[in-house]
């Protein structure tokens, strides 16, 4: 009997797979969130602009969203076990060249590509178990993937700031990178385990598309990270990105009418709940990422603590965030639907609130410990709206909609997120910037932050009001919409 082979062999093999593919998909969720906390440090020894900074994020985070779904493609028409196998080789190598860059430019490019192949790994995740396992097997299988993704949201910061501060063998943020090859390596042996796979031989890659996207997402983007040396032709390059991403989606109508395999599944813009799901979602996660941010930022280049700290201060966020998550799971959304969604973000901005008045009150050279118990709250709220928030999204999508609405979930977040890092950073930076002493000026910068991201939880109320129904009960989990999909970091 081969090894190779799980949907034939023994019962064992078939879930030593799922750890492979389990652990693959941690290690490129982890680098999401992973150098937030590292950062400041790469900075501080690649020197260059601060919008470098935000760049170390982003260069990952944007390729990552929007080549997302071109990825879950090309799974379906080459294979997913030998296109996950590429992606995981391609992940390793860019970990290695980002660990040895020796300037923030190469570090950056070398970040872009890392994020790429991130992209073409995590889409094969959802194929190849369903590929692996049928029945009782495939929904226990499936629910293994939420925790995973919640527990490499609670880690990346955290190990960020803990790696960089052991500076192992002198290798300082170096280590950030480098955690990935002895994964990625365990996880190619592994993947011998995994049968290579492809569902949709008839679909072709929409490569037009995907460039459109690209471009579109870009444009949005640079100018925003760029706030430095923000101009006229600022706005004009904004305004192109957005024009350019209303022509994507005139694209993909265009060949969903000619039946030729469009990237997003038009169908799912026929109602106003997916789309408002889409809106909530960059809303939300940009509020999420950007804090994050701007909360290390502070404590970094204004109190000038140092990473291991920083990684520390956001551990009652991640802690609060997966307690609530694992009991909204697992008892709340089952009795109360999507209504836990608007029990979470009134939490949400009741920690934002204690986070404006901690900084509001805080002396600038004295560490804000009254900040932990606000980031613990807004991480209680945002553990219980997320689990309601994607099983809400995905209830009333059919089943042929179910890849292309999951894989789009999953780009908008990390697109928000890298709007989030770009806005927010932006905003500390230029108050930052402005006149007298530097941690002075830091803690206003955060200040403004946490005012724009409590109008930005309105906002994300106010679009996820949207995505319900007007006549219906309560979004329940089922085998299909439950299915996690997202990373909550």
């Amino acid at each position: 009997m081969s090894m190779q082979d799980p949907a034939t062999a023994p019962y064992r093999w078939r879930w030593a797979a799922l750890a492979v593919v389990l652990v693959a998909e941690a290690m490129n969720l982890l680098d999401s969130t992973i150098v937030t906390v590292a950062a400041p440090v790469i900075h501080t020894r690649l020197p260059g602009p601060d919008s470098d900074i935000q760049w170390f994020s982003a260069a990952y985070t944007l390729p990552f969203a929007v080549l997302l779904i071109a990825g879950g493609r090309i799974g379906d028409l080459v294979g997913r076990g030998r296109v996950f196998r590429i992606g995981v080789a391609g992940f390793v190598a860019a970990s290695v060249c980002c660990a040895f860059a020796p300037s923030a430019g190469l570090l950056i490019a070398a970040r872009v590509i890392q994020g790429s192949a991130a992209a073409i790994v995590i889409p094969q995740t959802l194929g190849l178990i369903r590929g692996m396992f049928d029945g009782a097997d495939m929904a226990k299988a499936l629910g293994s993937i939420g925790p995973v993704m919640g527990l490499s949201a609670i880690c990346g910061p955290l190990l960020g700031g803990l790696l960089t501060h052991a500076d192992l063998f002198g290798s300082s943020w170096r280590s950030v990178f480098l955690v990935n090859v002895p994964l990625g390596i365990a996880v190619l042996i592994g993947s011998q385990l995994i049968r290579d796979d492809r569902t949709a031989p008839q679909a072709r890659l929409d490569l037009l598309g995907t460039m459109i996207a690209i471009l579109g997402a870009g444009l949005v983007v640079y100018p925003l990270i760029d706030s430095a040396n923000w101009s006229a032709g600022s706005w004009g390059v904004l305004g192109a990105g957005a024009g350019i991403l209303v022509v994507f989606g005139f694209h993909q109508r265009h060949r969903a009418r000619r039946r030729r395999s469009p990237l997003v599944e038009p169908s799912l813009f026929q109602n106003r709940g997916f789309p408002a799901a889409l809106v909530t979602s960059t809303v939300f996660f940009a509020m999420m990422n950007g804090l994050m941010l701007v909360i290390v930022l502070q404590l970094q280049l204004g109190l000038h603590t140092d990473v291991r700290t920083a990684g520390l201060t956001l551990v009652p966020w991640s802690a609060g965030s997966a307690v609530s998550s694992a009991v909204a799971g697992a008892y709340l959304v089952p009795l109360y639907g999507s209504r836990v969604m608007f029990a979470g973000l009134p939490i949400v901005l009741a920690g934002t609130i204690g986070a404006v008045s901690v900084y509001a009150t805080s002396s600038p050279t004295a560490y804000p410990w009254a900040l932990l118990p606000a980031l613990a709250v807004s991480g209680v709220g945002l553990g219980l709206f997320t689990v309601p928030f994607f099983t809400t999204a995905l209830h009333r999508v059919r089943p042929r909609e179910t890849g292309s609405a999951a894989g789009l979930l999953n780009a908008v977040q990390q697109f928000g997120g890298t709007l989030g890092i770009a806005l927010f950073g932006s905003v500390f930076f230029h108050a930052a910037g402005g006149a007298g002493p530097r941690a002075a000026a830091a803690l206003d910068g955060a200040q403004h932050a946490c005012w724009i991201a409590m109008g930005l939880i309105i906002v994300t109320g106010l679009t996820a009001a949207l995505m319900i129904p007007r006549r219906t009960v309560p979004a329940q989990p089922s085998q299909e919409s439950s299915a996690p999909t997202a990373v909550v970091g």
